[in-house]
């Protein structure tokens, strides 16, 4: 009788615990939320709908990389936690058009309001990149929030277009990221293109940007060709010995490029989370 009681109130608390941990998370309070598979799974299929109507994939990808890709391994600062919602940060230069993004995330966010902000920016880039027939990646959720501007990164922690292999290499290497990853992560720009009023550029990489595969590294390998851009970050890929093996080996191979892809994403976006 004693043991029945003592495991009826251990589950009890237990149950209590649950919930407030459920509980914290709501309103993006920076608390570690774990989600449930079938929550995740109801989650992902809302992205599923929202790219099948507004083919807005590419963004999303640039949304999660933008706000993932300000950590350092230093100071342990930046990182995935959503702090690109906040001024300074959504105005930096780099983040131009990505309000619009998060604009297209809040009615997800609205009806699922234990999925941090940080989990959603990063889930709805790893369901863009195999919605658009790319590899899938693996996702955990617990991405805490950052609760305010006070976590946001000084502006210029993102790759530039206009320099070169020093310039990559301190941007990424700051991450944690060796010269393969910095390589097999450049092609994520199979995917979408740039704008005039958003990077200064115009143009997309590609001839279907958004179709997700190795024709990234096959275009720079093809040289310069009317109408595709090549930036100063991307040539470099190619004149950079440390480099160039890589982008053959992508263009190869794509299944080798999808495997290693989705390695790297996945560790990008779980920078400065776990």
């Amino acid at each position: 009788m004693v043991l029945t009681c003592c495991l009826v109130l251990a589950l009890i608390f237990m149950t209590i615990q649950y919930f407030k941990l459920r509980a914290n998370c709501e309103g993006g309070t920076g608390r570690n939320v774990v989600m449930l598979e079938e929550e995740l799974d109801q989650v992902r299929n809302e992205l599923k709908q929202l790219y099948l109507s507004d083919k807005c994939m590419p963004l999303m990808v640039r949304l999660a990389w933008h706000d993932a890709g300000t950590y350092s391994k230093w100071d342990k600062s930046g990182g995935a936690q959503a702090s690109i919602r906040f001024q300074p940060e959504s105005d930096h230069g780099a983040n131009a058009g990505l309000k619009a993004a998060l604009k297209r995330l809040e009615p997800i966010k609205a009806k699922h309001s234990t999925i941090s902000y940080a989990d959603l920016i990063q889930l709805a880039s790893v369901v863009a990149i195999e919605h658009a027939g790319g590899p899938k990646i693996a996702f955990r959720s617990g991405r805490k929030d950052a609760p305010g501007p006070m976590q946001c990164t000084p502006d210029g922690r993102l790759p530039d277009g206009t320099k070169r292999q020093d310039h990559l290499r301190d941007i990424f290497y700051r991450m944690g990221f060796n010269d393969a990853e910095i390589v097999v992560l450049s092609g994520a720009h199979t995917l979408g293109r740039a704008h005039k009023d958003r990077s200064g550029f115009d143009g997309a990489w590609t001839a279907n940007p958004l179709v997700f595969d190795n024709s990234y590294f096959t275009e720079l390998l093809e040289g310069e060709k009317a109408g595709l851009l090549k930036l100063e970050t991307d040539k470099v890929l190619l004149s950079e010995p440390g480099f160039r093996p890589h982008v053959e080996r992508y263009a190869k191979d794509q299944e080798v490029f999808f495997k290693e892809y989705a390695l790297a994403h996945k560790k990008l976006s779980e920078l400065g989370a776990f």
